[in-house]
């Protein structure tokens, strides 16, 4: 993955759905979609293992507002443009 910046544009390249994590949200709901675009908020780590990378990205929603705020493994988002499915 390209080295990424905050509020730099990126994709989700699977199913992101609520662990549970995310507070007014149905447990389980589909937060993005493969190919759903939102921006990187914050770049973080785990702090039992600072080594693995976490990023805080807003999706937009499919009627086109944000979405809340979501925790992602680098490897479940992409700077690369892809199709929604």
């Amino acid at each position: 993955m390209t080295r990424l910046e905050k509020g730099d544009a990126v994709y989700a390249t699977i199913t992101i759905r609520n662990d549970g994590s995310v507070p007014g949200v149905e447990c389980d709901a589909v937060l993005a979609k493969p190919g759903s675009m939102g921006m990187l908020v914050n770049i973080g780590h785990l702090d039992d293992d600072p080594a693995q990378e976490m990023l805080l990205v807003c999706f937009n929603s499919e009627d086109g507002s944000v979405g809340p705020l979501v925790t992602c493994f680098p490897d479940e988002i992409s700077s690369e443009r892809m199709p929604v499915q």
